[in-house]
């Protein structure tokens, strides 16, 4: 069973690595699911969640919360912010939101394209932020959600990085008013992790923890909306 398992790994990250070099960004994943996306109603007020895995399985652990609004779920399992600004134009911009809510960092700090300092990461964020405001799009730039552990890679601390990313992030937003949504102080434990209750592996919410989640999301773009810049 163990050799079973280590040859299912290898075949799985020698599946994503072919895909990557074939796709860095990942552009087909969304591909034929945008080329179906209409202009936006009048009145109607779209919305993009991009990000990484907690993003897309974020539809897949409830559902309901996204029927019947104007949300698009555009997250990517594995993917770290620079893939997500290469793909920013055709997951986002082209789709014509009102607002994008961005949610992005953890696999960064796992490392999962490479090493990265904490400032490039933040700065890739930004630069979302920078091509949406570009476009007219609302931006709102959420918190990494709290993570004291990676599954993944457990050689990687993630606990003093979150924090100190987050803060980052808090702080640009603040200068340029944008909506910053603090997921990690309304999820976090005393061992500055997600609690039990709320993830399973640490990283990833259950569907308790994305129902923590969406009414702190909901208001964020409610927020984002009135803002004038």
């Amino acid at each position: 069973m163990k050799k079973l398992l280590i040859a299912l790994f290898g075949l799985t990250a020698f599946t994503v690595q072919a895909q990557q070099n074939a796709d860095w960004p990942n552009l087909k994943r969304y591909d034929e699911a945008n080329s179906k996306v209409v202009p936006p109603a009048p009145g109607e007020k779209r919305v993009i969640y991009l990000g990484d895995s907690i993003t897309d399985f974020w539809i897949v652990a409830d559902s309901p919360f996204f029927a019947g609004k104007p949300y698009y779920d555009r997250g990517i399992s594995g993917q770290t912010t620079p893939q997500m600004l290469v793909r920013f134009r055709e997951d986002v911009i082209n789709l014509k939101p009102s607002v994008v809510v961005i949610l992005a960092g953890i696999n960064d700090i796992a490392q999962n394209t490479g090493p990265e300092k904490l400032e490039d990461v933040a700065g890739n964020i930004e630069s979302m932020a920078q091509l949406a405001q570009a476009a007219h799009i609302k931006v709102v730039i959420s918190s990494v959600l709290p993570a004291n552990r990676i599954p993944w890679r457990p050689v990687i601390v993630p606990t003093e990085k979150v924090i100190q990313l987050n803060q980052m992030l808090k702080d640009y937003a603040d200068k340029n008013n944008i909506v910053y949504l603090d997921y990690y102080s309304v999820m976090v434990d005393t061992e500055k992790g997600l609690p039990k209750n709320l993830s399973g592996d640490g990283v990833h919410p259950t569907p308790a923890g994305y129902k923590v989640m969406e009414p702190l999301a909901e208001k964020a773009i409610a927020d984002a909306l009135k803002r004038k810049k």
